[in-house]
This record gives structure tokens, sequence and C-alpha cells, in this order.
């Protein structure tokens, strides 16, 4: 099955892989984790703020595959501490329509660079 890589400009890769691969009508984005891309760090803040640069990235990765949020089917989130789940849910909540894209929340020890959250999707193209 033929692959196709898409990278988003000016996003941050932290290892060997694409920022989204598409196979067949399914996009695969990888991880993205609260890296502003305009100083290279992690986003000041606390579970809000990193969640809502985490989005930032991902709407820029999708945006590379000429997709959006809209296209999403599936989302894992990956999160260091569950009691800040709420507050991740409430800026979560706020990038989806109903109906909303089927979810899994992992509760994990550390993640790369010390990011609170790091969240993964799966969408289709029309």
């Amino acid at each position: 099955m033929k692959r196709t890589a898409y990278n988003a400009k000016g996003a941050a890769v932290v290892g060997p892989y694409s920022h989204a691969v598409s196979a067949g009508e399914l996009v695969f984005v990888s991880g993205q984790t609260p890296i502003d891309p305009a100083t290279g760090k992690l986003a000041i803040g606390g579970i809000a703020d990193q969640t809502r640069q985490v989005f930032k990235n991902l709407g820029t990765v999708l945006d590379a595959a000429g997709i959006g949020f809209e296209h999403v089917v599936k989302a894992t989130v990956f999160i260091t501490d569950m009691a800040n789940f709420a507050e991740m849910n409430g800026v979560y909540q706020d990038q989806f329509s109903a109906p909303y894209p089927a979810r899994s929340t992992i509760g994990v020890k550390e993640l790369p660079l010390g990011a609170l959250i790091e969240i993964e999707l799966i969408a289709k193209k029309d």
C-alpha cells in the first residue's frame, strides 16, 4: 500500500517520524506535544495552555494534509496527571462538534520534554 507523508511547516519533530501519513482515505497524525514552534520550547502555563498549543500544532498538521478537525474520527490523549482531565477536557471539547470523534485517554508516567499532554489523531479524507 502506498503511503504519503505530510510534514507541517514550522512544526517540531523530535525523532525519526512524519507528522502525518495517509494510507488510502485514512490519515494518521503523529502525537503532538505542546511545543511552541516560535520558540521551540514547551508552551508556558498549565494543562489548559498546553492543550491549546497541542491543538494548534495538530491543526497545522491537518492543514498540511489538506483536511481539518471535522475529518477526525479518533483521538488518543496521553496525559501525565489524570487530575488534569477535566481542565484538558474543557479545551478538548471546544475543538470538535457533535458527533464527537471516538477517544481514548491514557494516563502516562511522562512525555517527551516534560510535556503534560500529547494527542494523536486518525482522520478520514472525504
